[in-house]
């Protein structure tokens, strides 16, 4: 079957297509919008498997029922996910490997040789993510990044900062991941938003649900002079014990934001009830009816999301909880985005 006949012949209220991502008849043809896998995590720092998170995510999200509230046919935007790089996968594998022997050798100079070849692999990674988006912005398609640990999307924002002039950031995350460098790594998931930071195309960073975070990073937020923004989950939850909705709330927060704008969301930002195996998971976070109203807001808000990214899901033990959620955060993120660019309607519930 030819892929526009496949497309004809979906039934959005029937089973998915086996191995597809959301079980939808689109291939890299017919889409609008494309996933780009990244299974790595070479840089995580506590609990590993968000490596596998693509492959988890994408299995898990066929079984999906594919209707979303308020936009009418959100399946036709068009989305499927390039095929996974499994090349990166045992890259990522013996770098995590190679950095866990490291950690019993008592030779300075050999620890360093390790450190340096996890760095290079780094950036080896972000010309490979840089390329892969760049072919695929090209072709205009839209960009959605799928990890892997935090470090993932460097490549994808240099991409897009050729692009772009001017954008903004809506972090979704329990770290502000701000600092210079972590364990000596300065492409640790803990370093993406400082080494997005150097990018004069973005504008301003606007952090949410932040609760765990340190005084340097908390210093070169006071530097930015406003650059960044961040809005503490603490400082949140206080908000709207005193009254003051969710959905006020979320407006309150996309105002900072310019009209261009690309999402990154750390699924740690989340209560770690809906994601227990991510690596590094704080109490406290958004519901996934915050997460969604904010993303609603900001789609709704005439701002365009221009790319996102989704990350930091871990693996479960032996069951499919945290990539059943993840796979439910990243068709949010693709349907919203498709709102915001015009390619979807939607119009509220009464």
């Amino acid at each position: 079957m030819m892929p526009e006949e496949q497309i004809r012949a979906f039934n959005p209220n029937g089973p998915g297509i086996p191995g597809r991502l959301f079980g939808l008849p689109y291939t890299m043809e017919t889409a609008r919008l494309v996933i780009l896998p990244v299974p790595w995590e070479a840089t995580v720092t506590y609990h590993t498997g968000t490596a596998a998170a693509p492959e988890q995510i994408i299995r898990a999200s066929q079984q999906l029922d594919i209707f979303q509230n308020g936009i009418a046919d959100a399946w036709r935007l068009g989305v499927t996910s390039l095929p996974l790089a499994q090349e990166i996968r045992k890259e990522s594998d013996r770098l995590r490997w190679l950095a866990k022997e490291s950690a019993a050798y008592e030779d300075p100079e050999a620890k360093r040789l390790v450190a340096e070849s996890i760095h290079k692999a780094c950036e080896n990674l972000n010309i490979y993510v840089k390329k892969q988006a760049s072919q695929l912005l090209d072709q205009k398609k839209i960009v959605g990044l799928l990890g892997g640990d935090h470090s993932t999307p460097l490549g994808f924002l240099r991409a897009l900062s050729e692009r772009h002039s001017r954008f903004g950031i809506l972090q979704i995350d329990a770290h502000a991941d701000l600092r210079k460098a972590y364990e000596g790594n300065i492409y640790s998931h803990g370093s993406i938003m400082y080494n997005a930071m150097k990018m004069v195309a973005v504008s301003r960073l606007v952090q949410v649900g932040i609760r765990d975070w340190c005084e340097e990073e908390q210093e070169l937020v006071k530097k930015t002079g406003g650059r960044v923004r961040t809005h503490h989950d603490e400082d949140l939850k206080l908000r709207m014990d005193r009254g003051e909705s969710w959905e006020s709330i979320c407006r309150s927060i996309i105002k900072d934001l310019p009209e261009e704008v690309y999402v990154s969301f750390d699924i740690d930002g989340l209560d770690p009830s809906l994601c227990p195996h991510t690596g590094t998971p704080v109490p406290g976070g958004l519901s996934f009816f915050q997460a969604s109203v904010l993303l609603r807001t900001l789609a709704t808000s005439r701002r365009c999301i221009i790319g996102f990214d989704l990350n930091e899901v871990g693996s479960s033990d032996g069951t499919d909880w945290d990539a059943n959620v993840g796979a439910r955060i990243l068709w949010q993120l693709c349907n919203w985005t498709g709102v915001s660019q015009g390619l979807l309607n939607y119009v509220p519930t009464k």
